[in-house]
């Protein structure tokens, strides 16, 4: 194995430069030649490689975002497409791909594994942290501290004024960033998709903890099914006399910033293992780390199986939270 490329693809996360760097430099010690692939799969299909040296990633591991940019490409959701991006890794002499990114981004992998026998090593890079396979993936750990940093603040105010915020925190379909964010802010109420809350019963809880307090902080996953932010906010204002709401999106701030250790280090570890595995004649697989020990899954499992979330820490938050 002489060539190999990397890319970055669907929404980024704070920490894929660590694992870039990681990549680059784990491989150049094997003797093989990294190629960054710009604007992920679109840069795949477009032929937009670069080569990138160990020194090009030197000063980037502290750096959010990626360097290599990032798209989600609608172009590789076509077989003509994933044509192309085949016939550019052969004409570029590329023997396997690493691809940094979420559970889209790994389907796309694993499709393109099945149709060309390509080895391809898949590296969970979400906010969201739910990739089957893994107990943590790149970006969560930074994202959990802009929320919690976040919330802190607005606690401030919420506090001054006897408010009630409602707080929209990331996810998509999962509540794992909202529960964790929640309960390291002390938040007087998460809510997440896992629960199956009821409008009613949601009310009912804020009506309960307004009594004690005037000041309460709802964290909100942004994949709750149960009604819209706005739905909630004048659910409360209607149902609950005197109250006072606000409404915080936290949007994509919640993507950016200085990666933290924790993710520095996750990044680190799985660009590293993703070389030493591909290079071992692994493919279609995904690398993970389960209680501090990397594994290695198939892709299949990884983007197929549900993340099961730990409802016990709600629990946990609605006993001590709520004075």
């Amino acid at each position: 194995m002489k060539n190999i490329a990397v890319l970055t693809s669907g929404g980024d996360s704070p920490g894929m430069n660590a694992c870039i760097r990681a990549i680059v430099r784990s491989a150049n010690k094997k003797k093989i030649q990294v190629h960054g692939i710009q604007y992920g799969y679109d840069g795949l299909i477009n032929n937009d490689f670069k080569i990138l040296s160990p020194y090009d990633v030197g000063n980037t591991i502290h750096i959010g975002g990626t360097i290599l940019k990032s798209a989600r490409s609608d172009e590789f959701r076509t077989n003509k497409g994933r044509n192309k991006a085949h016939n550019n890794l052969q004409s570029n002499n590329i023997d396997g791909l690493i691809v940094l990114g979420g559970d889209g981004s790994l389907t796309g992998a694993k499709i393109f594994v099945e149709e060309f026998n390509f080895k391809v090593i898949g590296i969970p890079c979400t906010i969201d942290n739910d990739i089957y396979g893994t107990d943590y993936s790149i970006g969560f750990s930074t994202a959990r501290e802009t929320v919690v940093n976040a919330i802190d603040k607005i606690r401030d105010t919420a506090s001054s004024h006897e408010r009630i915020f409602i707080v929209e925190v990331m996810g998509r379909e999962s509540g794992f960033l909202a529960l964790e964010s929640g309960v390291a802010s002390g938040a007087e109420l998460i809510l997440i998709p896992e629960n199956n809350n009821s409008m009613d019963e949601v009310i009912k809880s804020i009506k309960k903890i307004n009594d004690k307090k005037k000041s309460v902080i709802i964290v909100y996953a942004e994949g709750c099914k149960f009604g819209t932010l706005n739905e909630l906010s004048n659910k409360i204002k209607n149902n609950i006399q005197n109250s006072n709401v606000r409404v915080s999106i936290l949007g994509h701030i919640q993507r950016g910033g200085i990666p933290s250790p924790s993710d520095r280090i996750l990044a680190s570890i799985l660009g590293y293992e993703s070389i030493n595995k591909i290079t071992e004649g692994y493919t279609n697989k995904m690398v993970g780390i389960i209680n501090q020990n990397t594994m290695l899954l198939d892709l299949e499992d990884a983007i197929s199986k549900k993340k099961n979330i730990n409802l016990s820490l709600n629990k946990m938050s609605n006993i001590i939270s709520r004075y």
